[in-house]
């Protein structure tokens, strides 16, 4: 069997920054962030066409000199077991690799660490424990998500935690709890909700976002927790 990707992004440089790389797609996730901005690799993602795995190899061979390295998102990358094989063919192009998860499958994430075929992790946290089911929209493995949170932090490789902060959902409060969640790891980004784009429910993009002040602030709270706290506003 092959990866599934459904989207490739040849030239990227926001999501590893500050390196230039391509960002690959992959289908399903097993979260339903209604905030979620890739709904159809969510909910339609076997309707959207495969791009055979030979085919982002060849372009990445055909043009690795224009690449730092290579970022895997979704969907969810830890759902596919066919993972690890894909990324030790993207090593073997000297190519620095990250990937986002959302966290659920710890498994996975402590077999690529172990396996050294992947130099960044981003692991969302959606919000404090207790709220996961509210935020994901499904039942939610929570010791999955703090095994995960373990296993990250203490890798040898670089990482960030990071969550989309929304009124709706995030409070004062619930930072600090993120905070406790996550204290003594090494780097925090603020994400700022972008409501001017379509998500997987559309009627949270009549919902509010947080001023860049109100982010500070955010950011202020948090500083004891990490060794780095950042704030992404685009």
């Amino acid at each position: 069997m092959t990866l599934d990707i459904k989207g490739f992004q040849k030239i990227d440089l926001l999501n590893y920054e500050p390196y230039a790389s391509a960002t690959i797609f992959l289908s399903k996730c097993n979260f339903h962030c209604p905030f979620c901005h890739n709904p159809e690799l969510v909910l339609r993602h076997d309707k959207i066409k495969t791009i055979p795995e030979l085919e982002i190899i060849d372009i990445l061979k055909k043009r690795v000199e224009w690449y730092d390295g290579i970022c895997i998102t979704g969907g969810e990358p830890t759902l596919h077991d066919e993972l690890p094989f894909f990324i030790k063919k993207i090593k073997e192009m000297n190519l620095l690799v990250k990937m986002d998860t959302n966290g659920s499958n710890y498994g996975m994430i402590e077999q690529l660490i172990k396996e050294k075929v992947v130099d960044y992790i981003s692991m969302d946290i959606k919000a404090p424990l207790e709220k996961y089911d509210k935020v994901t929209q499904v039942k939610t493995d929570i010791d999955a998500i703090k095994k995960s949170v373990e296993i990250i932090k203490n890798s040898v490789i670089d990482y960030a935690f990071r969550t989309t902060v929304i009124p709706f959902y995030h409070k004062e409060e619930d930072m600090i709890k993120i905070g406790e969640l996550l204290k003594g790891s090494k780097r925090f980004i603020i994400q700022q909700f972008r409501n001017n784009r379509p998500m997987l429910n559309n009627s949270f993009m009549k919902k509010e976002k947080y001023t860049l002040e109100q982010l500070e602030k955010f950011k202020k709270i948090l500083g004891p927790y990490f060794d780095e706290v950042l704030i992404k506003n685009t």
